[in-house]
């Protein structure tokens, strides 16, 4: 774990402790801080159950303190047990971490006075029959098949409600959540969804068609994806979280029965960040 990251979690659990507040951490942060007298975040939730902690109180906030990728790891470790996640940026781009370190202790104050709104966040969930999953399989941003290493491009064979879609010849096919946008749809020439829309976008990855273009379809769509390689295996990327997959699985995918809350708190939006992280007008 980064140093600097380090040194913002030692900094908010002085912050909240002076204000008497009951923090809970991730084991991991436990072991890097030697901090044992902070209850574990309690990481084996099964079912429905609600989230409570070792204090007998209802959990209110789960805080991401790193980057991107770290609060797409809380998410997969929240899931569908309605805690609000807010995320603190101590990485690069920071879509999904928007508050900046500098922020920390105004932020945390609008946070402990209730002065806070919470965005709605759809989830995608793939299963993939009898070889099964040995990853969470839900993703906040997108789920990407693509080929292995080096191979020659596979065939992906779309069904999108039980009607035929297409069959992209690519180098892989992301489908992404209005919050994935900005990930990795974003890097291959997919477009920007604001995260209240209802909708999810199909982008092909190389795709040897110049006449296939990326494809925004409403969020209840369901899709089967069947893949052909030359290698008879492919790999399945869910919010980063790879695995590789025989040609003999058929993938479905559609959205999860819950979404993850996302607290915006001052001056953060969805459209300062882009004109922040994509530098538009400048």
């Amino acid at each position: 774990m980064k140093e600097n990251t380090l040194i913002e979690v030692s900094h908010i659990l002085a912050f909240m402790e002076k204000r008497g507040v009951n923090v809970l951490l991730s084991q991991e942060l436990r072991q890097e801080l030697n901090l044992r007298e902070f209850p574990p975040f309690p990481e084996d939730w099964k079912g429905e159950e609600e989230a409570k902690s070792p204090y007998n109180e209802p959990i209110d906030f789960a805080m991401s303190i790193g980057g991107d990728g770290t609060f797409l790891t809380t998410a997969a470790a929240i899931g569908c047990k309605n805690i609000p996640i807010i995320g603190v940026n101590c990485g690069q781009l920071g879509f999904l971490a928007d508050v900046q370190t500098k922020d920390v202790d105004m932020i945390m104050k609008q946070l402990i006075e209730g002065q806070y709104t919470i965005e709605q966040r759809s989830v995608l969930r793939v299963s993939c029959g009898r070889e099964g999953l040995i990853m969470a399989p839900n993703a906040l941003n997108e789920i990407a098949i693509m080929k292995q290493g080096m191979s020659s491009m596979i065939s992906i064979e779309v069904a999108a409600n039980g009607e035929t879609l297409h069959t992209y010849r690519a180098d892989g096919l992301v489908i992404s959540t209005p919050t994935g946008s900005t990930a990795y749809n974003l890097s291959i020439g997919g477009p920007l969804l604001v995260p209240q829309t209802r909708g999810l976008i199909l982008a092909p990855i190389a795709t040897h068609s110049l006449t296939v273009r990326p494809l925004v379809v409403p969020d209840d769509w369901k899709f089967d994806l069947k893949v052909a390689s030359r290698y008879s295996s492919y790999m399945i990327s869910v919010d980063g979280r790879s695995q590789i997959l025989s040609t003999d699985v058929t993938i479905h995918i559609e959205r999860a029965p819950y979404t993850i809350k996302v607290v915006q708190v001052g001056e953060n939006s969805f459209l300062k960040s882009l004109r922040d992280k994509l530098n538009w007008g400048r």
